[in-house]
């Protein structure tokens, strides 16, 4: 049904428990950026190894668009544990940048809302053209039949890293195409304080992710057709048993997993506490650990024996959309800055440097994504990989049904394996808090 920009935004500020003097942001103008027209103020996500290290990416960048337009780009980075709230805080009060990043995955929310330009025929036309950007990209920019809430900047998607020394050390030859050779692998590779696979458990994100992929593998959706809540369903609950299984009962994950949400998962790999990780584009963390990309191979995540269609879903599409705030008073300047980042010369400078997949497909000749570890990860994208739901709802769905697996892990981890009953009291107490329709 219809949801207002205010009940959109007041059902998602009282989700997240949003408090606009704590989070809020942006100009005390009324509107993004200061309105100058040689003038835009930029929210940036954290893709890189820290937000110096962002600053230290884009803003050789921004000046090389300053030099090309006249127009002064004013950059924040915003950590991603800030981001969602402060976007949330600047559409309630109309205060906020002139463009900004967005988790792909909060299209549709923030399309909700009204907060962000949408992007039309016409606003095609201004950036060089719709046809540009890959169409799983393009899946993840707002909800079906609407003109798109932003434009794809960084694509990924999860693949399975594994140590190719350590699966050699073990006898495996090749890395595990179903679940059940991704457990009996991993069985081999757990021995003496190694773990055959990590985890990011204390990470509501990457929790929802993989309960994500894995519904669709057991043949369910975390909501109907019609956009109402099935978070309880048995296929999502034997999905969600599924993944915290790898902790509790199959024990090939370490118990302090549990607990990981800021890249500590990643950190295990590369120093070889662990053969496997469930990554999206991990090649830069993994480097900035001393690992070589020699070192590692990067497979498909596990997906049924036999799976088609939806079923050999081995990942969500995974990426950063780039949008342009509604109350911007430099709407001509905003849409070139996003012309300029979605440039097949940009497109390649910047994906580049954070190791992603460019969206847009006339940057992707450059050999810089041609190695073993993107061209993996690319063909994912291409053809194994679903957008999250793109409903109004499904910010709250992310952390509501990511909390819930947290929990569940987190009970694992303390000997309490999940069993049907605790896996569907969880997932029913997370759709009881979803807003009312």
């Amino acid at each position: 049904m219809p949801i207002s920009r205010a009940a959109a935004t007041a059902a998602l500020a009282a989700t997240l428990v949003l408090t606009a003097t704590a989070c809020g942001g942006g100009s005390a103008s009324g509107g993004g950026g200061d309105g100058s027209p040689g003038t835009l103020t930029y929210w940036a996500s954290n893709q890189g190894t820290s937000l110096e290290n962002d600053r230290q990416v884009l803003e050789p960048e921004l000046r090389r668009f300053e030099q090309q337009t006249g127009i002064k780009v004013k950059l924040e980075v915003i950590p991603w544990s800030d981001l969602l709230n402060r976007i949330l805080a600047a559409a309630t009060s109309g205060q906020g940048p002139d463009v900004l990043n967005i988790g792909n995955t909060w299209s549709a929310s923030l399309q909700a809302t009204g907060a962000l330009r949408p992007f039309d025929g016409a606003a095609f036309d201004r950036i060089g053209g719709k046809d540009r950007f890959l169409p799983a990209a393009l899946g993840s920019a707002g909800a079906a039949g609407k003109d798109p809430a932003a434009v794809p900047l960084y694509s990924m998607a999860y693949g399975l890293y594994y140590n190719k020394k350590l699966f050699a050390e073990a006898g495996i030859e090749r890395p595990p195409a179903t679940w059940d050779e991704l457990v009996a692998d991993g069985r081999k590779l757990t021995a003496g304080g190694r773990y055959g696979l990590a985890l990011e458990g204390g990470n509501v994100s990457e929790n929802v992710h993989h309960a994500f992929t894995l519904a669709k593998q057991h043949g369910t959706d975390f909501f109907s057709p019609t956009g109402e809540p099935a978070f309880d369903s048995a296929g999502a609950v034997a999905a969600v048993k599924q993944y915290v299984d790898l902790l509790g009962t199959e024990k090939i994950v370490a118990p302090g997993n549990a607990e990981y949400a800021n890249n500590q998962s990643v950190t295990d790999f590369a120093t070889g506490k662990a053969a496997m990780l469930m990554w999206q584009a991990a090649g830069a963390n993994l480097a900035s650990h001393g690992m070589n990309p020699e070192d590692y191979g990067v497979a498909p995540v596990p997906a049924p024996a036999g799976a088609t269609g939806d079923r050999a879903t081995t990942s969500m599409v995974a990426g950063i959309n780039l949008a342009v705030f509604k109350n911007t008073r430099n709407t001509d300047g905003a849409l070139s800055f996003v012309r300029f980042m979605t440039g097949a010369e940009e497109q390649t400078r910047l994906n580049k440097a954070y190791g992603s997949i460019p969206p847009v497909k006339d940057a992707q000749a450059d050999p810089a994504f041609a190695t073993p570890e993107l061209k993996a990860l690319t063909a994912v994208l291409s053809g194994s990989a679903l957008p999250l739901p793109q409903v109004a709802d499904e910010s709250q769905f992310e952390t509501l049904v990511g909390t819930a697996v947290k929990n569940l892990l987190a009970a694992a981890a303390a000997g309490r394996p999940a069993t049907d009953g605790s896996v569907k009291a969880e997932l029913t107490k997370a759709q009881q808090q979803m807003p009312a329709k």
